[in-house]
C-alpha cells in the first residue's frame, strides 16, 4: 500500500510560488542535503539481492519489493530477480529473500512449508522493534504501535504479536485507543516516520494515559532523523525542494512533508529527472535537493545534471551530522543455500 501524504506534496497551505521579479539578478544554487540516498539497511538488502544472484545463479525470488523504489527494482528484474507479492507463489525449493521490510513469523512458516531456502534482509533495525515487540508482549502490555495501516513494516511488527498491538496511525487516531489497562502500556513505532509527528502523537498518548512507557531506544531509525535534519536545514533557504524517492516509500514521502513545514516554499517528489516540471522553477533561485534512503546516489546525480543544463550549476551541500552505520550481510549468504534448497525437497 502505498504511503498517503498527510497533505498534498506541493505547495505550503497558503503560500504562493516566489516571482522572478522578487529576486532580480538572485544567483542560483543547489542546496545537496547530506546524508540522503541508501542508508545501512537498504544497501545491506540489495547487496543480499544481489550476492545471492551471483552466488546462487537466477532466478532468485524476493516477497515484496526488496526496498521501494521503482529504480532498484527494475535494476534487480534485469539481473535475474523475481519479485512477487506472496511467499505461495514462490516454487517448491527456489531461494526467496525477504525485505528490508520485515515479516510477520507467519511468512516464515509459510516458506518452511514450501522449503524454500530463504535469506532474512529485513533491516536490523527494524528487527530491534519485532524483539521489542515480543518482548513486551511476552510482559502481557498492551503496545500502542505508531505507523501507516497497511506498510509493510506496520504489518511484519503486528504480526510478531497480533492480540497485544494495536495501531495508532498518527496524533488524530489517539482518540480511538483503547486499552485494558492504562498502566501496562508501551508505545513502539515504524522505523520511516516523521520524528516530529511521531512524537506528537507521543504526546498526545501520553495525555491520555500518563505512565505510557517508552522503548527503550527510539524506533525511528537513524537514516530517517538525520535525512529529516538535514532538509529542515535546507528548507528554510530553498523556495523549491525536490526528493528523489518513490511515492510508495514512507520516508520519502515525510521529507517532502518535513521540507514544507520547516520553511520550503514548494515541495515534490521525484523518481528521477524526467520527473520535473520546468513549471516548477519559474522564479525560483534556491533548489533544496535530497533524496530517500532506498534511492541510489545515480538517480540524485541525473537531477543534478538536468538542473546544471538549466542554470542552477552552483551546489553547495548542506551537511549538519556525519553518517558511518554499516550492518553486515544476512547469515544465510555464507551457507549453500541451493543444496539446502535441493535436500529439503528431496
Amino acid at each position: 500500500m502505498s504511503a498517503t501524504p498527510s497533505h498534498p506534496l506541493g505547495h505550503r497551505p497558503g503560500e504562493t510560488p516566489r516571482s522572478a521579479a522578487d529576486t532580480p539578478g538572485a544567483r542560483r544554487r543547489v542546496l545537496l542535503a547530506a546524508p540522503r540516498g541508501y542508508c545501512a539497511g537498504v544497501d545491506r538488502a540489495v547487496i543480499a539481492v544481489e550476492q545471492a544472484l551471483e552466488q546462487y545463479g537466477a532466478p532468485v525470488y524476493v516477497r515484496h519489493e526488496i526496498v521501494h523504489n521503482k529504480y532498484v527494482v527494475k535494476t534487480l528484474e534485469k539481473k535475474g530477480a523475481i519479485f512477487v507479492e506472496e511467499t505461495a507463489e514462490v516454487p517448491e525449493g527456489e531461494i526467496v529473500i525477504f525485505s528490508a521490510h520485515g515479516v510477520a513469523p507467519e511468512v516464515h512458516e509459510e516458506a518452511e512449508r514450501g522449503k524454500l531456502a530463504t535469506i532474512d534482509a529485513t533491516c536490523p533495525l527494524v528487527t530491534k522493534v519485532h524483539k521489542e515487540a515480543v518482548r513486551y508482549a511476552k510482559e502481557d502490555y498492551d503496545i500502542l504501535l505508531i505507523g501507516h495501516e497497511g506498510h509493510e513494516e506496520v504489518i511484519g511488527t503486528s504480526g510478531e504479536a497480533p492480540d497485544h498491538v494495536t495501531l495508532v496511525d498518527g496524533p488524530d487516531d489517539v482518540g480511538n485507543v483503547e486499552v485494558r489497562d492504562p498502566d501496562k502500556v508501551v508505545w513502539l513505532s515504524q522505523t520511516t516516520l516523521s520524528v516530529d509527528e511521531t512524537m506528537e502523537t507521543v504526546d498526545a498518548l501520553k495525555g491520555r494515559y500518563p505512565n505510557l512507557l517508552s522503548p527503550p531506544s527510539d524506533d525511528i531509525c537513524y537514516a530517517t532523523q538525520n535525512r529529516q535534519t538535514a532538509i529542515k536545514q535546507v528548507a528554510k533557504d530553498a523556495d523549491l525542494v525536490l526528493v528523489v524517492g518513490s511515492k510508495n516509500s514512507s520516508n520519502s514521502v515525510r521529507l517532502v512533508e518535513t521540507a514544507l513545514a520547516h520553511g520550503a516554499k514548494d515541495g515534490r517528489l521525484v523518481d528521477g529527472a524526467e520527473e520535473i516540471d520546468e513549471a516548477w522553477l519559474e522564479g525560483v533561485t534556491t533548489v533544496g535537493l535530497s533524496s530517500g534512503a532506498s534511492v541510489p546516489d545515480v538517480l540524485v546525480d541525473g537531477v543534478l545534471e538536468w538542473l546544471a543544463e538549466r542554470g542552477w550549476e552552483d551546489v553547495e551541500i548542506v551537511q549538519p551530522v556525519e553518517e558511518r552505520m554499516q550492518f553486515s550481510l544476512p547469515k544465510e549468504l555464507r551457507r549453500d543455500l541451493r543444496a539446502e534448497a535441493a535436500r529439503k525437497t528431496g
